[in-house]
């Protein structure tokens, strides 16, 4: 079975998600910008990674453009999207879900991956986001202990991410 892993990565993490699914099933690794140099139709297995932000998975419009022909031609198609928040995020799920029609989301299996946050390689975009992000809730007036959780988590750089999690990403690729 060929398959190839294509991400997009702003601060790493989705991209050491990719190294660890290409270095445990085989498969080619191939950073987004380079992915138009490939021909998807040689590929039994396509892996899509892209990382979230404020619930949609950066880079995902370019991947799904390609699922109605990949679909059709029976490939396989898998999407993983790296986020801040703990692998048991309540709202990870659906949160992957609403990145997608119901016809993309029948034609894909979407993994999410906890990654982290790195401050020192973030874009201006994205920290200025996170910047709001904490302001709104660090001023809260009925803040509950989460919000409050979330100030602590967010105020920092950190790094939960965990090869574990692309153990099912692997298995699917494999099956």
């Amino acid at each position: 079975m060929k398959a190839v892993v294509i991400y997009a990565s702003q601060t790493g993490f989705t991209k050491q998600y990719a190294q660890w699914i290409c270095e445990e099933s085989g498969a080619e690794c191939v950073e987004l910008k380079k992915a138009s140099k490939i021909k998807l139709a040689e590929y039994d297995v396509v892996v899509f990674g892209g990382w979230f932000m404020a619930g949609g998975i950066k880079k995902i419009d370019w991947f799904k453009k390609k699922i109605p022909e990949l679909s059709a031609a029976g490939k396989k198609l898998i999407v993983y999207a790296v986020g801040a928040s703990p692998a048991e995020a309540p709202d990870a799920a659906e949160s992957l879900k609403r990145n997608f029609t119901d016809d993309e989301w029948n034609a894909v299996k979407a993994f999410y991956c906890p990654g982290g946050l790195n401050y020192d390689k973030m874009g201006f975009g994205s920290k200025l986001t996170m910047k709001m992000l904490l302001r709104i809730l660090s001023s809260k007036k009925d803040a509950t202990k989460d919000d409050m959780r979330m100030v602590k988590m967010l105020s920092h750089s950190y790094d939960i991410s965990d090869k574990k999690y692309a153990n099912p990403i692997v298995a699917e690729l494999k099956s």
